[in-house]
């Protein structure tokens, strides 16, 4: 990428972090006009979309940076985060997996691998991950979010409960973590309730 090219692609990132991503798409699109085979323009332009939800623009978008490099990792991994947004877990482990092997013990990665084999019933290889990116990165809260929900899941409710905490102490106003929080205390309480009255039909 030349040093014009450079400047316009940063320009497009620090768009995407301020949420202007239309402006950070034509960032991007002014880059292709001049040069159809940068693969980065193509993986921020799907990356954008995705932030969008507008799906079939980003894989759109995603497909062409995979023909230009096989073996990008961001463009598997964009892609393979798109079918787990739309609940295609068989392909997004496809891509995933594609994209870890590429760039190995990538939290982000391995985060959203996980979440997707926990889906596809690989419940505990998906745990493990999840387990392996929250140690690469113990503060990131969408690791530990995501590891929280497969404990609530799994019924693991003390686990669960000091992952919701750990999100909370990270950002105090993050009131997705503090629904779970409240959600494993009442799964736990109404778990106890049925055990305690299967216990009591069993004598």
């Amino acid at each position: 990428m030349n040093e014009d090219f450079s400047y316009l692609f940063g320009e497009a990132q620090q768009m995407k972090e301020d949420g202007r991503h239309m402006d950070a798409v034509k960032t991007c699109e002014k880059i292709l006009m001049e040069d159809l085979s940068c693969v980065e323009a193509y993986e921020e332009i799907g990356d954008n979309y995705l932030s969008l939800r507008e799906y079939d623009k980003a894989k759109k978008a995603l497909v062409n940076a995979i023909k230009l490099d096989t073996r990008s990792a961001n463009a598997n991994y964009l892609l393979g985060f798109l079918y787990s947004a739309i609940s295609d877990f068989a392909k997004s482990i496809k891509y995933l997996e594609f994209a870890d092997r590429c760039e190995p013990n990538h939290p982000e990665i391995l985060r959203c691998l996980g979440w997707s084999l926990y889906h596809n019933k690989q419940k505990n290889r998906g745990v493990i991950l999840l387990e392996r990116a929250a140690t690469l990165s113990p503060d990131d809260s969408l690791i530990l979010s995501d590891l929280g929900v497969c404990y609530l899941n799994n019924k693991n409710f003390d686990k669960a409960s000091a992952l919701f905490q750990k999100v909370l102490t990270i950002e105090p106003e993050n009131t997705k973590a503090q629904e779970c929080l409240n959600a494993v205390r009442f799964f736990r309480h109404e778990y106890k309730k049925l055990k305690k009255s299967a216990e009591q039909a069993e004598l």
